[in-house]
């Protein structure tokens, strides 16, 4: 039985080391987001108009 836990341990520290640099790999050294501004229109207490720009990158 504590054979086949540390065996287990050891495959799962493996498979766990393999998949980190694959989902490093999407990213690259010429990626650059796209990126736009959005307007978002709100409301003081008052009632006056409140208009606050959010940059937004995909």
């Amino acid at each position: 039985m504590r054979k086949f836990i540390v065996s287990a341990t050891v495959a799962l520290v493996a498979a766990v080391s393999f998949a980190a640099p694959s989902q490093a790999g999407y990213y690259s050294y010429d990626y650059q987001p796209y990126c736009f501004i959005k307007k978002i229109k709100s409301y003081d207490y008052y009632g006056n108009v409140i208009i606050k720009r959010i940059k937004v990158c995909k």
